[in-house]
């Protein structure tokens, strides 16, 4: 045996590629693929001693509790013969302390697993089941025995705190989310981190930690408003000075803009929201606060959705796009919001494009599309300053057709989807030609009713199928 193979730092990195070679090309959910994973760290473990301990520090470095519950004699016909799948714990009552014995070598307590580095597990057996060598990843629910994972998850670097659906959701009080923020503070290592609302005190800590790098806060409560004063005991945080990704799942957005006025992401690469009402007023504050949170150099993906419609039609307008030319470096843009109308022309999508010459996918949806101001021109005359546009979605009118600019051809774009009112559109095969010419990778433009660029499709198709014939024509000769 070679001598770097006596080196169990070695021998660790090599096994970690081994596993990981396993599990990429079919993720962890399989289970033919998990089977064949811990095999084969079981057989690198049996095959000297030098194999040992590395092998046996990632064999126990994960458990998933919940899938090693069938050994229990009760629950092995609940979950393996019931038909009831992932829901077969619901009504059960907790493990006594016998049935906890009929784990194998597992203990009460899992005080004898050091290697234990990832646990998932219901909180329902959270009393039975918890090890202080807890230290990648934890997947909980949120109930009364969440408090209990306080004392043990300093070393964490992956936590996901799951809550009920609204549904079924019988603990959204404070109290559940002043243990959330419990669990939130005690985390000294994390790296990421998908979890419901928490307080200010939270907040504060992880804007100190400098290895969090992404961010999830959702919130599944019925009740939009936080049970707590958005503005009580909160100053301006620390900078997340290593956070790359950011995204909020909200009812309302008033707890994300309380955050982004209060907070620098000097790192952020990408920012998601996804919130049921965004009126206009919340709307410029969340666009205002983004601007603004020391992001100009590094942010390349914008995405904001409103679920729900609440159109005002005597406050409906916002120039949201000049509030992203500072981002210099944005690949990708989507603005979905249906309780206003985004301010969107001509001369404001020209003047967008030439601030972001890195955009590879911009979409905006506006619910002014009956009398949309984006003309052809200032679609073809935005597209030459972005030569990497992969993907353009926009609202155009197309009962004009006044492209009086020569179009210049772009190699690029795959994907052209121009949103129109119900109107034919104008000069369809004059148009087929143009995206023929100058669009060569574009096979059909498409629309919210597809049946409106029905007939310029096919003239492209005509184009593309005689231009065909042409080339094979010239080959055989």
């Amino acid at each position: 045996m070679h001598q770097a193979l006596l080196i169990p730092e070695v021998l660790l990195e090599i096994f970690v590629h081994v596993t990981e070679t396993i599990l990429k090309p079919f993720g962890p959910a399989g289970n033919i693929v998990i089977l064949l994973y811990r095999e084969s760290l079981a057989a690198l473990a049996t095959t000297c001693k030098a194999f040992h301990d590395p092998a046996m520090d990632l064999l126990w470095g994960e458990i998933d509790i919940e899938s090693l519950l069938g050994c229990v004699t009760r629950l092995h016909p609940l979950m393996y013969c019931s038909g009831r799948l992932w829901n077969w714990a619901e009504g059960v009552r907790p493990l006594s302390a016998d049935e906890v014995h009929q784990f194998l070598l597992i203990p009460a307590e899992l005080y004898d697993f050091p290697r234990l580095k990832s646990l998932t597990i219901s909180t329902k057996y959270l009393n039975l089941f918890l090890s202080h060598t807890l230290h990648r990843r934890y997947l909980v629910t949120v109930d009364e025995d969440l408090r209990s994972i306080v004392t043990c998850c300093a070393t964490l670097e992956h936590l996901n705190v799951i809550t009920p659906d609204a549904a079924n959701a019988i603990d959204s009080t404070s109290d559940a989310l002043s243990r959330i923020s419990d669990i939130v503070r005690s985390c000294k290592q994390l790296v990421t981190l998908s979890c419901p609302l928490f307080d200010w005190a939270a907040w504060r800590h992880l804007s100190n930690l400098p290895t969090l790098t992404r961010l999830d806060v959702g919130d599944t409560r019925s009740d939009p408003a936080p049970p707590w004063p958005l503005e009580r005991d909160i100053a301006n945080f620390s900078p997340f000075s290593n956070i790359t990704a950011l995204s909020f799942l909200l009812h309302s957005a008033a707890y994300a803009i309380t955050v982004m006025q209060h907070s620098q992401f000097p790192s952020l690469k990408e920012f998601k929201m996804d919130v049921d009402f965004l009126p206009l007023p919340e709307a410029e504050q969340l666009f205002r606060a983004l601007s603004n949170c020391k992001a100009c150099e590094t942010l390349e993906k914008i995405r904001v959705y409103s679920s729900y419609h609440k159109y005002d039609p005597q406050n409906n307008s916002l120039s949201a796009i000049p509030h992203f030319h500072c981002f210099t470096h944005l690949r990708t843009l989507h603005l979905a919001c249906f309780d206003f109308c985004i301010n969107l022309d001509d001369n404001i999508l020209l003047e967008a494009m030439s601030t972001w010459p890195h955009m590879h996918d911009l979409e905006i949806d506006d619910l002014r599309l009956h009398h949309s101001p984006i003309t052809f021109r200032g679609i073809f005359t935005a597209i030459r300053l972005c030569p990497q546009l992969h993907t353009l979605r926009v609202p155009i009118d197309s009962t004009t057709f006044n492209i009086d600019v020569e179009p210049t051809q772009h190699t690029f774009l795959r994907v052209l989807e121009l949103k129109t009112p119900m109107f034919q559109i104008a000069n369809a095969e004059a148009l087929a030609r143009i995206i023929f010419s100058c669009l060569p990778r574009i096979d059909r433009i498409l629309g919210s009713i597809q049946c409106d660029w029905d007939e310029v499709n096919m003239h492209i198709k005509s184009l593309k199928d005689a231009a065909l014939h042409v080339t094979g024509a010239a080959s055989n000769t």
